[in-house]
């Protein structure tokens, strides 16, 4: 049986605030450090083959395409999220080709992502941790239509826990 969605956020909540998590997650690389934007942890080298099978449980890049759409359709929606959408120039499609490129990469996948740091693609938004956890919620419940095993779900959501600490900007 599948643990209620409160259960996971509250789980994602102690990632979050764990020390540990936080003190072991590098947040930039030499390349950003000096330009001072944290990007997330990319593994480096080749996937290991517990990696690829992760990759392979998320359907491979058209899988993660079809989750990061739905996460977006989600997003755009829901009440919670949806004024983070208003004013923005970026399309839909866009928007989550560019997600499910972040994904994949996150996942150690064949893929390159070109968007704009975390930092700088959320600075003038004012999100709230609310906000971000309303977004966690959204993206287990696009996972959950996707019918990605819950184990999966938690791996992709600890690569994404750390970039809380760039996208939380107030």
């Amino acid at each position: 049986m599948r643990p209620p969605t409160t259960l996971l956020l509250a789980g994602l909540c102690c990632a979050l605030a764990s020390s540990t998590l936080l003190a072991q997650t590098p947040t930039s690389t030499p390349a950003t450090a000096a330009a001072g934007a944290p990007t997330p942890q990319v593994p480096d080298g080749p996937p290991s083959a517990d990696e690829a099978a992760l990759l392979q449980v998320f359907g491979q890049r058209p899988g993660l395409g079809r989750l990061a759409g739905d996460f977006v359709r989600r997003m755009r929606s829901d009440p919670r999220t949806q004024r983070f959408f208003a004013e923005t120039s970026m399309k839909p499609d866009h928007l989550a080709s560019q997600l499910a490129d972040q994904f994949c990469r996150l996942l150690n996948g064949p893929c390159t992502y070109d968007g704009e740091n975390m930092t700088t693609a959320h600075a003038e938004l004012a999100i709230e941790r609310k906000d971000f956890l309303a977004a966690v919620e959204l993206l287990q419940a696009a996972m959950d239509a996707q019918a990605i095993p819950f184990a999966a779900q938690n791996r992709l959501l600890a690569k994404l826990a750390p970039m809380h600490r760039e996208i939380i900007t107030r």
